[in-house]
């Protein structure tokens, strides 16, 4: 695919001033650089992905493979809000698959899954790092500990 026969599918502006401002680029900066197209478009469109290997010469198959390696990276439509539900020892001891049927009920998702409003996006995690808070859940940036059930639609609700 060209970068005109992207162009036609997505905005490229926000991409392209990105590399612009990153350039010169070497494989060393596609963590950086898929974290910054990540963040304008919400998630990575595989079009934008394209555009920028050919416009930088980055092989397609290394940033792809990147892309698909780290779990902070999407090449689907994310919803404005990711919850985590840490799945890791100490949460599912003190009650995380409770708390995951929990918010998977109240979101009407399973794992993985986004709402249809575009409002959350669901994914389990295998650790959240905060074992003496658990179970764990964070939305966005933050974290939410010693979650009980019935905390779950308190939590949510406070998201636009």
């Amino acid at each position: 695919m060209t970068v005109t026969q992207a162009a036609k599918s997505v905005d490229l502006a926000p991409a392209m001033k990105i590399v612009e401002e990153m350039s010169p680029l070497t494989e060393g900066d596609i963590i950086p650089l898929l974290q910054r197209l990540q963040d304008s478009y919400g998630y990575l469109p595989p079009d934008v992905v394209l555009a920028v290997c050919e416009e930088t010469s980055l092989p397609a198959s290394r940033v792809f493979g990147v892309a698909t390696f780290y779990s902070q990276f999407s090449l689907e439509p994310r919803g404005r809000h990711l919850v985590r539900c840490c799945r890791g020892t100490a949460c599912h001891v003190r009650g995380g698959h409770r708390l995951l049927d929990t918010i998977e009920r109240a979101l009407g998702v399973k794992d993985g899954g986004t709402t249809k409003d575009m409002k959350f996006s669901l994914e389990t995690v295998a650790c959240l790092g905060t074992c003496f808070l658990a179970p764990v859940m964070m939305v966005g940036d933050s974290y939410y500990g010693q979650v009980a059930t019935d905390r779950v639609k308190k939590i949510l609700d406070q998201y636009e």
